[in-house]
């Protein structure tokens, strides 16, 4: 869940070639599966139960824009973690940004639903997401964009080898380094 109680900053993060990426499985009885035709409806309603997004009409027409143009991908890039129940309880997508005239592989909309969180959900969907991603992409610098918000998130992108950059940025998206690290200063080491 996004803890807004903390000023909104973004935040930019890059993992390194060769990075280390250690093991982290799933709870008992939870699997992982990949994007199927309809699943943008159980991606929207993770994304708004986790406060990325208002409401689910919105959701799923960021999805509908930014991702369904590229069905084929979705279906090797976007990850799903099920329960013992078969619900769909959290995401993440392996997509990519385009920063002047470059590809830049990166993370998007990680989310695990609020009930399901605290049981090392979201970690093993980080370091699933970045093992395969390393498969799609080859072991290369891979960036993501977060934001203070996200502060417990932003723990296990640091354990999955990403750091915070002070300087850089990619897709577009704005880097508050000095803001944000002085609004996590309570959260992050």
């Amino acid at each position: 869940m996004l803890d807004k109680s903390l000023p909104y900053y973004n935040i930019i993060m890059k993992r390194k070639t060769g990075a280390p990426l250690p093991d982290s499985p799933l709870p008992e009885g939870y699997a992982y599966q990949h994007f199927q035709d309809g699943d943008e409806v159980f991606w929207s309603e993770i994304m708004v139960s986790v406060g990325e997004f208002d409401s689910y009409e919105e959701a799923l027409a960021y999805f509908e824009t930014e991702y369904l143009p590229w069905k084929e991908g979705l279906e090797q890039r976007l990850i799903f973690v099920v329960d013992p129940h078969g619900h769909k309880v959290g995401t993440l997508t392996n997509w990519w940004n385009e920063t002047q005239g470059r590809r830049d592989p990166s993370v998007h909309w990680v989310g695990v639903r609020p009930e399901h969180q605290g049981r090392g959900i979201g970690k093993a969907l980080v370091f699933k997401g970045m093992l395969e991603m390393i498969a799609l992409e080859g072991d290369r610098d891979y960036f993501l964009h977060t934001q203070t918000w996200s502060h417990v998130a932003i723990k296990i992108y640091q354990l999955a080898g990403y750091d915070f950059v002070n300087d850089e940025t990619f897709g577009g998206y704005q880097n508050d380094y000095a803001l944000a690290i002085e609004a996590l200063r309570d959260f992050i080491k």
